[in-house]
């Protein structure tokens, strides 16, 4: 329990700047919907200009970008993007860290199991992004309420909100599996940075050719705006894969982190 409490506290700064700027994202853009709502049809002139492919890429829908819920899901795409970040740079950075700092002498000595280091570490990371999607929830609710212009549907608006911790959860885990199949990495950002962009180039390709196998590939592409604002739900099946790679990863790191030697001082 004191190592879950120890990580609790050594990450407590960079989350609660990461939830300051998941919510500024959402405060910036949305403060602009009242305006853009008002102005639509010049607005949709101008995005009548530009190609087919670079509108589905970003995620620009001519028949909804006018309503709330459809200009929310158009920038969720950014703050979805962030929060990748965010989960994958915990996950990395909290299993690799005394590999890192040459500490793991310090940590491994103490009478628990690898086990029970782990499971702590997991259980810090998934609280701490408990938190931050709990206060993103809370603020970008309050935002959308103020700056919202006629009724929208806060379930639709829920489910797309939530939709940012599943996300998280699955580059959570592919943070725990990068940071175990990586032993000797000297830093933690290039590698998220990478992996996530990757990802996010996936789905950028994907959306702009209409190629329905890409969505497979990213898990940008799992959670579809358009679909939980048309059905009011998820797409069972890629709720299916994102729980299947997030138990793979998770799995492997379990495994890996087990029976792995930590180099030390």
């Amino acid at each position: 329990m004191n190592i879950f409490w120890y990580e609790l506290k050594a990450y407590r700064g960079t989350t609660l700047l990461w939830t300051a700027s998941l919510a500024g994202i959402v405060l910036l853009m949305m403060a602009m919907f009242p305006s853009f709502a008002k102005d639509a049809d010049a607005f949709r002139e101008v995005l009548q200009s530009m190609p087919e492919a670079v509108m589905k890429a970003v995620g620009l829908q001519l028949d909804s970008i006018t309503s709330l819920i459809g200009f929310y899901s158009y920038i969720f795409t950014y703050v979805t993007l962030c929060g990748s970040i965010q989960a994958m740079h915990l996950g990395t950075s909290i299993l690799s860290k005394e590999g890192r700092e040459k500490t793991a002498d310090f940590l491994l000595a103490k009478p628990v199991t690898r086990g029970a280091v782990f499971a702590a570490k997991s259980l810090a990371a998934l609280t701490l992004l408990l938190l931050t999607n709990a206060v993103f929830f809370g603020a970008a609710g309050l935002i959308a309420t103020a700056v919202k212009i006629a009724s929208f549907d806060f379930g639709i608006f829920a489910l797309i909100t939530l939709s940012l911790l599943l996300i998280q959860l699955v580059f959570l885990a592919i943070g725990f599996a990068a940071a175990l199949l990586l032993p000797r990495m000297k830093t933690v950002l290039p590698v998220t940075l990478g992996t996530v962009f990757a990802f996010f180039i996936i789905s950028f390709i994907g959306a702009s050719t209409g190629d329905g196998k890409l969505r497979y590939l990213t898990p940008f592409q799992y959670f579809d705006r358009s679909y939980i604002a048309a059905h009011g739900g998820y797409e069972p099946e890629f709720l299916i894969a994102s729980a299947v790679i997030a138990a793979v990863c998770l799995t492997y790191g379990i495994v890996r982190y087990a029976k792995r030697d930590v180099q030390a001082t």
